[in-house]
């Protein structure tokens, strides 16, 4: 079944910069980090690739080095969303998701949708994906919260549409939608910090910022707490929360290539209009680090 490679942990892929333009060696050298690291899927083009700063034939050409340069070794999950429905729709049918198994599809941001408009969204792109797809509701980055009744009302209306990341930070819409959702849809944190909580509610596992740097031992606890290892999870996620703090201090991200450029894996280039991280961060980054040995 598709929805079980999309469980445990996928990592949201950044995308490296050298001068502006894409770092295709650092991008296979992050690819070939979180897969070492245990990484069980990876999403390409999501918001922490700065996807909104790429042009659509750098979309192209990252989505398929990711793919090739993988080379079968886990699942790819590719972001696709926009707050054009029709938009949207066309884009689907042009683009080549050969070699993915679901498409992660944010809400329609900035325009604020009704309930209603987000159902309609979400359906019209359901039937245009050649891909199973996995709803994202992030009321942080799109202005308007998808409710726990919409994501259901969808997972019921539709086998294509298979899992929801849910960042909105409410715990208790994520178990609503646990507790309601159909057999086999899969539910996952998009909020590093509460994946273990998540998982002992009965969600599936999470779409993970912080496993771009230290995948091995963020993996290790989301894997823990999904075969029943809460106390050895929940020991972990208490070391971790530090670190995990400081990659959304300044925004994502910028946080998380501070930590990667700390560790050598990339440079901190962001795209305006983000910038990068302040050498505050970076000093107290590169001392999380040491402290507790990340990698």
């Amino acid at each position: 079944m598709i929805q079980d490679k999309i469980k445990g942990v996928g990592v949201a892929l950044i995308t490296p910069f050298n001068n502006y333009d894409v770092d295709y060696e650092a991008l296979g050298r992050m690819i070939d980090h979180v897969i070492d690291g245990g990484v069980d899927y990876i999403v390409a083009l999501g918001s922490t690739a700065e996807t909104a700063t790429l042009s659509i034939a750098e979309r192209k050409q990252v989505l398929r080095f990711v793919i090739d340069h993988t080379a079968g070794r886990v699942p790819i999950v590719a972001g696709m969303g926009a707050n054009d429905t029709r938009a949207l729709v066309n884009h689907l049918k042009d683009f080549d998701l050969t070699g993915t198994v679901a498409i992660l599809s944010v809400v329609p941001y900035y325009n604020k949708p009704s309930q209603e408009g987000i159902y309609r969204h979400y359906m019209a792109v359901a039937e245009a994906s050649p891909v199973p797809v996995i709803v994202y509701n992030v009321p942080g980055r799109t202005g308007v919260n998808m409710t726990a009744e919409t994501t259901l009302r969808l997972a019921h209306a539709t086998d294509k549409i298979i899992a929801v990341k849910e960042a909105s930070g409410d715990i208790e819409q994520m178990q609503r939608i646990i507790d309601g959702r159909p057999e086999n849809f899969v539910v996952l944190s998009g909020d590093d910090g509460i994946t273990v909580e998540l998982v002992k509610r009965g969600g599936n596992g999470v779409i993970s910022v912080a496993a771009n740097a230290f995948p091995e031992r963020f993996c290790r606890c989301v894997h823990d707490a999904l075969e029943g290892r809460i106390a050895e999870a929940e020991a972990t996620m208490t070391h971790l929360t530090e670190s995990i703090g400081l990659l959304f201090k300044e925004g994502n991200p910028t946080g998380i290539k501070s930590m990667t450029a700390a560790m050598g894996l990339t440079r901190s280039e962001v795209r305006l209009p983000l910038v990068e991280g302040s050498e505050e961060l970076y000093k107290a980054i590169k001392s999380a680090i040491a402290k507790y040995e990340l990698r």
